[in-house]
């Protein structure tokens, strides 16, 4: 190893920037040499997206430029796309260039998980990134202009979302909420337009509180979304989709919101993964190398049943404060800390002035809930960027 051990961290979501940030704060000059590696050269808050996505909120409000929370004299930024991660060479192949590590921390993020539907693919769109949700708000926005053309055909304004966990949830309140106001620019009578939400699971926002989630489907419904519950997408067309049940619905817009496996990478670098995701230790290493650690999406984190703790925000930034811990104690040879995620409460959006939520022991509904849900986000901005990124970024 180098007089000065090398740590290169593998994107920029939440638990990369949160990584990012730790080390540029704790660690001493010259202890280290970090880089931060990602696609782009900002950092987007995933748990807004669903609102650009509908036509809600801009784009730029979910997108913080990476120059503005790392100290270029503390943390090299590298924009450039990552090809390949050769653990064996401690090497990592991007675009236009290699980089070297001595520790790594893998944040790729995740990718669309189509538990092998046929088409979801090639015919639906995903909640996944500024640009994705910049064109599903022109696909929308399309589809009503293209109705005005062709008034015979009805699945123009027919909306598909398919998955109803948090983030199916919070797209189709906000999309809820825009249609009114597409219905008035367009002139189209907003009894033609349909919002159809399919879900394999039993139950919306399966393993939320039951109250919570008959509350949060009243509140849509009463919005104009339509339920079909415990009915699987049987395959995903140019048309529309086929359910199990034989139903055909025929859409020009299908939404996939239902759940993301881990990156290719991984696997191909000869990690053992489960559907993309690596089984870390209680350290966030991999069991095949201790300088390599995986958090966020890509990650699996057991809880003491066994069972995986769901990929959220909440449980990125904890792990990232936990491997930046840990990045520090290898190099000091100090002792390490062990990863036990603290459920901090859990929210979620439901359109303007609505959102459901668990905080502690308390269950909160309605303008309550969408409050806390817009202190859970500003907190977030405090600590990747302080009281100005607040001020910037904030929605009050």
């Amino acid at each position: 190893m180098s007089r000065i051990p090398r740590i290169v961290i593998l994107g920029a979501g939440y638990g990369g920037i949160v990584t990012a940030i730790r080390l540029q704060k704790q660690l001493n000059y010259n202890e280290a040499d970090v880089t931060l590696v990602n696609k782009h050269d900002y950092h987007y808050i995933t748990t807004h997206l669903h609102m650009p996505a509908a036509g809600t909120d801009n784009p730029e409000n979910a997108r913080v430029e990476i120059s503005k929370l790392i100290d270029e004299f503390k943390v090299d930024f590298v924009k450039s796309t990552v090809l390949q991660i050769k653990p064996q060479e401690k090497k990592i192949i991007l675009e236009d260039s290699t980089l070297s590590y001595d520790y790594l921390v893998i944040g790729l993020g995740g990718e669309p998980e189509t538990f092998g539907i046929p088409g979801l693919l090639e015919y639906s769109l995903n909640i996944r990134s500024i640009n994705s949700v910049r064109f599903i708000r022109e696909h929308i926005e399309y589809q009503f202009a293209r109705f005005k053309k062709e008034p015979t055909r009805k699945d123009y304004l027919t909306f598909v979302v398919g998955g109803a966990g948090f983030t199916g949830i919070e797209f189709l309140g906000e999309l809820a909420d825009r249609i009114p106001r597409l219905c008035r620019e367009f002139d189209v009578n907003p009894e033609l337009v349909q919002i159809i939400n399919v879900e394999a699971a039993p139950t919306a926002l399966p393993g939320f509180d039951p109250e919570l989630v008959e509350y949060a489907m009243g509140v849509l419904k009463d919005k104009g979304v339509t339920f079909k519950i415990a009915t699987a997408i049987k395959e995903c067309t140019p048309d529309g989709v086929i359910l199990a049940t034989g139903e055909v619905i025929k859409a020009a817009t299908v939404i996939w919101t239902g759940g993301i496996r881990g990156n290719r990478m991984l696997e191909e670098a000869g990690l053992e993964t489960s559907r993309g995701r690596v089984v870390v230790d209680s350290f966030l290493r991999t069991k095949e190398y201790e300088n390599i650690y995986v958090i966020g999406d890509c990650s699996i984190v057991l809880n003491d049943q066994g069972r995986p703790y769901p990929p959220t925000a909440q449980i990125a930034m904890q792990q990232a404060d936990v491997c930046a811990h840990n990045l520090i104690a290898a190099i000091r040879n100090s002792s390490p800390r062990e990863f036990k995620f603290s459920n901090k409460g859990t929210v979620a959006s439901l359109g303007r002035g609505e959102a459901i939520g668990i905080v502690g022991k308390y269950k909160i509904k309605g303008y309550s809930a969408a409050m806390m849900k817009k202190l859970i986000d500003m907190r977030y901005l405090y600590i990747i960027g302080g009281i100005p990124l607040v001020l910037k970024k904030g929605r009050f």
